[in-house]
């Protein structure tokens, strides 16, 4: 565990170290009259990485949802706690996108700063369906012509119907299912190949920004940083503690202490499967919730409940939208709302997971994958904050959940004491 945690971190400081090497030597060739080196012997590092994020997001995220939606079990023993688990982390990931968003527009995330160029991308922008047109989309008659075209919530929505059907046909469809997980697994292989060029990526594709626009392109980063933590902080602080006290009856004080040990080893590991013992034992021991619905509820929420990682997700898109001077709608706003809720189901377990599910965001409104550069840099920073979210979700799931089923078992005590 430990070891996976300093694995992630060594890759995040490589990852900010070509960050640092794309903005000096951007500096340079901009100073020195140099862009065209950039853009032509650079920038091409930067298209191959994007090309092969690309190239993951569909089999990726399609093999994912199958697997998690088609692994819940037999449906006749789900029953009501897998329906109400379901429905909480859906209905949390849904309002913390909403919050992400909101913020970040009224907090003008993207800080004024538009890149040049961009001419061609705005013109893309206007062309957007409308809402109306965009959930009746949502279902494709053709779905593998979605995956040919690349329409992400058709993709999702296919998905996760193929799965339900999978988990409705039990042992019928084993042999389809262990396909799909064999798929999935590889994916996840070929995602941490390509996360481990990420460095190399991000320095192809910043080194032409800072040549073109000069490193003030960098400074709207730490509102960025502020208002990700900002949105966070609110969702935890206040839907977490109104779910717990409005459904379970628990002192929200009461809540937020017992999930400061979890909390706080999310935020140091940045990983929801590595922090799960500890989740647990939080759960069972500082609020009292069976262990057959902490065995059940939390495994489950490492898997599909993404709060935080919708609130990046939000706030980035909406960063990346501003910065390249283009204008993300309200029905554009809306295809967010429903790409990362939905997507949430398929996030875990993949490193460089966070990056990923960016580029299929941007990719579902028209929103230019370059943007990803501009984050890249600081995504260690923001996946701290993200996984926490997560986590403490993953608890309130667990204590509202067992409320709902007649209530907690006796306290063993506070182990954050």
């Amino acid at each position: 565990m430990a070891e996976k945690g300093k694995k992630k971190l060594s890759l995040s400081i490589k990852i900010l170290i070509g960050l640092i090497l794309g903005v000096v030597v951007g500096y340079i060739l901009q100073t020195t009259g140099n862009e065209d080196i950039a853009n032509n012997y650079i920038k091409p590092i930067g298209t191959l990485f994007l090309n092969l994020i690309k190239l993951i997001i569909v089999p990726l995220v399609f093999s994912s949802l199958i697997v998690g939606v088609g692994g819940l079990g037999d449906v006749t023993k789900i029953g009501r706690i897998g329906g109400k688990t379901f429905v909480y982390f859906l209905m949390t990931t849904c309002i913390a996108i909403i919050i992400g968003l909101v913020l970040a527009n009224f907090g003008n995330v993207g800080g004024g700063f538009v890149l040049e160029g961009i001419e061609d991308l705005a013109y893309a922008a206007k062309e957007a369906p409308g809402f109306i047109d965009t959930l009746i989309n949502i279902i494709p008659s053709n779905p593998l012509q979605a995956m040919v075209n690349g329409d992400m919530l058709q993709i999702i929505a296919f998905a996760i119907i193929l799965g339900a059907g999978l988990l409705v046909a039990g042992d019928a469809a084993k042999p389809v299912f262990d396909v799909f997980n064999g798929l999935a697994e590889a994916m996840y292989k070929v995602t941490n190949g390509i996360m481990t060029l990420a460095p190399f990526g991000v320095f192809g594709l910043m080194t032409p920004v800072i040549a073109t626009n000069g490193p003030e392109v960098l400074l709207p980063l730490l509102r960025l940083i502020v208002i990700c933590y900002t949105a966070s902080l609110i969702h935890m602080l206040v839907v977490y503690s109104l779910a717990v006290k409005g459904f379970a009856g628990m002192n929200p004080v009461t809540f937020i202490k017992g999930a400061f040990p979890a909390w706080a080893m999310a935020f140091t590991t940045s990983s929801s499967s590595g922090t799960l013992p500890l989740t647990m034992k939080c759960a069972e021991e500082s609020f009292g919730v069976p262990k057959p619905i902490a065995s059940f509820v939390l495994p489950l929420g490492a898997t599909i409940n993404m709060d935080g990682t919708a609130i990046y997700q939000g706030v980035c898109a909406v960063f990346i939208a501003q910065v390249y001077g283009l204008e993300l709608g309200l029905t554009a706003q809306l295809t967010i709302v429903l790409t990362a809720v939905l997507a949430s189901i398929g996030t875990a377990g993949v490193p460089g997971a966070g990056m990923v599910m960016l580029a299929m965001v941007l990719e579902s409104v028209g929103l230019p994958l370059e943007g990803i550069a501009l984050v890249a840099g600081v995504e260690r920073i923001l996946d701290m904050m993200r996984t926490s979210v997560n986590v403490v979700g993953d608890l309130s799931a667990a204590v509202v959940v067992t409320k709902s089923e007649g209530g907690f078992v006796e306290v063993q005590g506070d182990i954050s004491a």
